[in-house]
């Protein structure tokens, strides 16, 4: 009896790079738009993975609040990370098991639960890495932690980024419209909330009617340019533009 091999002869390394061609991404904005399908999936799909982004916002709210140091901030992003991460890749598995076997079967509970322990382990370390980070900064807010808060601007626009760009995945995927990618068209303009958040700010630190003119007549050409575009509608870059605005202007108001 002849096999698939003998039948159809050697493979050709030609014949499969053309059949896998179809699966490789164009370019790195349409590979950028996958993956954000794949977060805002696992969002609007994923009872933790909603709660990991509710502990994340919360947690970089109230870092606000205590006076971090750049290694300390670049370990709290990271273990945010990690979770998140774990969280994703065991979304991936879990999908690809159910794929795989339609049945109850040993192996996909294992592979279920190794998965699942991942995200335990880095959901553990982030307990052991806020509790060495926070534990000495418990305590009632004095004015002088206040003080702190209020001269650290580059903290401040930092957390307001995030937080726009937290906000905004929301959104996009609550008032998702069911067409083109989260990345491209959505109900809200992740660029024109970026653009006027970072206009806002400038207006904040710099202290200046040129430059606040300037920053605001840039982030006025990002959403036009997304109307133009025809990837977002007047009202989508409106909506976006006053979350950016709203979310900068509270942090800075709020701590400054």
């Amino acid at each position: 009896m002849k096999t698939n091999k003998d039948q159809n002869g050697p493979l050709n390394h030609n014949d499969i790079e053309k059949d896998t061609s179809k699966f490789k991404n164009p370019n790195f904005i349409i590979s950028f738009g996958y993956a954000m399908d794949g977060i805002i999936h696992a969002f609007k799909n994923e009872k933790n993975f909603r709660k990991h982004i509710f502990t994340a916002i919360i947690v970089a709210v109230v870092s606000l609040l205590f006076d971090l140091s750049r290694v300390e901030m670049a370990m709290l992003c990271l273990t945010i990370s990690m979770v998140m991460i774990s969280e994703l890749i065991n979304t991936s598995i879990e999908n690809i098991v159910d794929l795989i076997y339609n049945r109850v079967d040993k192996n996909a509970k294992i592979a279920k639960d190794i998965g699942a322990g991942a995200v335990l382990i880095a959901a553990i370390n982030s307990v052991f890495v806020g509790y060495f980070i926070f534990y000495d900064r418990i305590v009632p807010l004095s004015h002088a932690a206040v003080f702190k808060i209020q001269k650290s601007p580059t903290h401040l626009a930092f957390i307001a980024l995030v937080l726009v760009i937290l906000f905004t995945i929301i959104l996009k995927s609550i008032f998702y419209k069911g067409h083109g990618t989260y990345l491209q068209g959505g109900t809200v303009s992740g660029h024109s909330s970026i653009a006027f958040c970072a206009a806002t700010m400038i207006a904040y630190l710099a202290n200046n009617t040129l430059v606040t003119i300037l920053s605001l007549l840039l982030a006025f050409l990002v959403a036009e340019s997304r109307v133009e575009g025809k990837i977002h509608s007047l009202s989508e870059v409106i909506f976006g533009g006053i979350l950016g605005v709203l979310i900068a202007t509270l942090i800075f108001k709020l701590m400054v």
